[in-house]
């Protein structure tokens, strides 16, 4: 089998992660409707609907699993109406990604135990799509033949401190697969501007490819308890009984990342090094980054009309007029119950707005 080989083919699945809830993305994300269920971008869909499409290529429609919170099964269902519900992989409880990637490889083991898998968050921006095909392409050929837990790695064009980082080894299975040498999670702008001027290191994408094999291997190995526990109820799974042993198993889940778990444990971590026009689209600043802007470098989305407002992204309902006058790189946003206004170089204060909205006007504003 040749990288140009790997559409379509059965032994294909992709699991597609949509349980988050989106704080940063505050008031437009809430918790009953967060931002992987809104048309975010403006372009009549969701960003959920946007990653399905990206992705359907890879595998028989049948192989998409999307694992979301139980709450969320409506906007699911509603919006992707050609999955069946044995597809829609429901976490009764939020355990991070490792319980959300053990759930859905357990599962489709069941189905097959030769599985190649690709992980993907549901809420990421791809502007390069041949190119991510391509990466794709390599990525599942790869995994097909070799043991390896494969991430995919965005080279960086700034020393962005949102993101989490991967140290390449020259170690490699070839020219473009290297080894991880090690995982940074969201340095200091000193630190990051030293990892982009070593040229070794990466954005970590959290797309991640492997065997269905080589996943429950290090599961095994390195989250033994989270194993057994998957190993005992996955004999429920495509049946009535799916459920409850969920909700049960996930009661004795440990809530823990899929990099802390495993990634930053294991030998056999490569990375594939790509230029895919990549965001994780995690905060308004980024959505900024990534809009068209006018000729004030604002980005504008509804009825308004500014003086002297500069690199400024504004959105407002429809049936309302804004009128700005005199604000420079300010996010503000009015949805439904809220309006915030924010300094951009700010916005990592949302969350904490979030939980201080929470306590004292309670949870109708959230």
């Amino acid at each position: 089998m040749k990288p140009n080989e790997v559409y379509h083919i059965k032994n294909n699945y992709v699991v597609i992660m949509a349980g988050g809830i989106g704080t940063r993305f505050w008031p437009m994300s809430r918790t009953n409707h967060p931002k992987q269920f809104i048309d975010i971008l403006g372009n009549g869909k969701t960003l959920l609907q946007t990653t399905v499409e990206r992705l359907h290529y890879v595998c028989p429609p049948e192989n998409i699993f999307v694992v979301t919170n139980a709450d969320y099964y409506f906007h699911v269902k509603t919006q992707l109406p050609q999955l069946n519900d044995s597809q829609i992989l429901l976490e009764p409880y939020m355990r991070n990604t490792a319980a959300c990637i053990a759930y859905a490889c357990y599962k489709i083991r069941r189905r097959t135990d030769n599985a190649n898998i690709l992980v993907a968050p549901a809420d990421h921006i791809i502007l390069k799509q041949d190119d991510f095909s391509e990466a794709v392409q390599t990525a599942l050929w790869t995994v097909a033949q070799n043991p390896l837990l494969l991430t995919l790695g965005i080279k960086p064009t700034r020393p962005d401190t949102g993101y989490g980082y991967i140290q390449l080894s020259e170690i490699g299975t070839d020219a473009r697969i290297q080894k991880v040498k090690t995982f940074t999670e969201k340095p200091n702008l000193e630190l990051a501007i030293a990892f982009l001027d070593s040229g070794d290191y990466v954005w970590n994408a959290g797309i991640f490819v492997w065997n269905v094999k080589t996943i429950i291997d290090a599961f095994e190995k390195y989250m033994p308890e989270m194993a057994e526990l998957f190993t005992e109820t996955q004999y429920s799974f495509f049946s009535p009984q799916e459920p409850e042993a969920i909700k049960k198993l996930y009661q004795q889940c440990h809530n823990i990342s899929i990099d802390y778990a495993i990634l930053e444990k294991a030998d056999n971590v490569y990375v594939l090094p790509c230029d895919l026009g990549w965001s994780d689209l995690g905060t308004w600043k980024s959505l900024y980054e990534f809009s068209d802007k006018n000729k004030d470098g604002n980005v504008l989305k509804g009825n308004i009309m500014t003086y002297e407002t500069h690199d400024s992204i504004i959105r407002v309902p429809p049936e309302r007029l804004a009128v700005i006058q005199g604000l420079e790189d300010y996010i503000v946003v009015e949805h439904q119950n809220v309006l915030l206004i924010c300094q951009k170089n700010q916005e990592q204060r949302i969350k904490q707005f979030l939980e201080e909205v929470n306590r004292t006007k309670g949870s109708q504003f959230s």
